[in-house]
């Protein structure tokens, strides 16, 4: 279904929903200045992420991969939460959404007002620092100074090497995440997508995994996604616009 009709349709499911799981990619935050990984212009194709096995082999490339992450924040430093950021806080605040599952790295799902503990973020935050090794978290105030004044890169206080907390090519999955994303993925009844391209696995098997175990599929996103002949409702739409009339 398509525009306005597609639209009502998927007000239609909310409302019917029970438990609804959103599974967010880019496209719910390029209205908010932050730039989409695969668009041709994207300013990720200036800045490619370095690939973790890289980054562990030196600390030139650890400095690389920090002047890289810093040239991309200051592109869209100061992106608040956008129209399908604050409509799904008002769904998560109403009692229908129980988790997001997210596939980005912004933090406006947070900045959004959702509760930490609905958001399942399989990529990981790009908006703080963690050690390797032990796991205690900077922020990226912290960080900056050491790169862009020493041209060194971070090391944590145990003598582990300090990372934006992301997970990068190559990188292993956090397995607590992919676990909470299972299990609210088999709770649900409804399971929204909403801009992502569904080509980045294993996190874009949960929609897959919601539809076997019963529940509707929605998928709202401007391009065609590998998994649209599964959907039983596929939006092609703005997000904003369509989200922000969802109470």
């Amino acid at each position: 279904m398509v525009g306005q009709s597609g639209q009502h349709d998927l007000a239609a499911l909310i409302e019917q929903a029970e438990q609804i799981v959103a599974f967010t990619g880019a496209g719910i935050s390029t209205e908010c200045g932050v730039p989409d990984f695969r668009s041709p212009d994207s300013a990720w194709k200036r800045f490619p992420p370095i690939p973790f096995p890289e980054f562990l082999a030196s600390e030139e490339q650890r400095v690389e991969a920090w002047r890289r992450k810093f040239a991309m924040d200051d592109l869209y430093a100061g992106a608040k939460p956008g129209r399908g950021h604050d409509a799904l806080a008002r769904l998560v605040a109403s009692g229908k959404l129980s988790h997001v599952i997210t596939q980005n790295i912004d933090g406006l799902h947070h900045a959004s007002g959702i509760p930490p503990e609905k958001i399942i973020e399989l990529h990981g935050n790009g908006t703080y620092a963690q050690c390797l090794s032990c796991g205690q978290q900077q922020t990226l105030a912290q960080v900056r100074p050491m790169i862009e004044g020493q041209g060194r890169a971070p090391v944590c206080d145990c003598g582990g090497m300090v990372k934006s907390a992301t997970i990068s090519f190559g990188q292993s999955m956090p397995q607590k995440e992919l676990h909470r994303a299972q299990r609210a993925t088999l709770a649900c009844d409804l399971f929204l997508v909403i801009g992502s391209s569904l080509v980045v696995h294993p996190a874009a098997a949960f929609p897959r995994i919601a539809k076997e175990n019963g529940a509707v599929l929605a998928i709202l996103n401007k391009d065609a996604t590998p998994l649209d002949d599964i959907a039983d409702l596929i939006v092609r739409a703005d997000i904003g616009d369509v989200l922000c009339t969802i109470r």
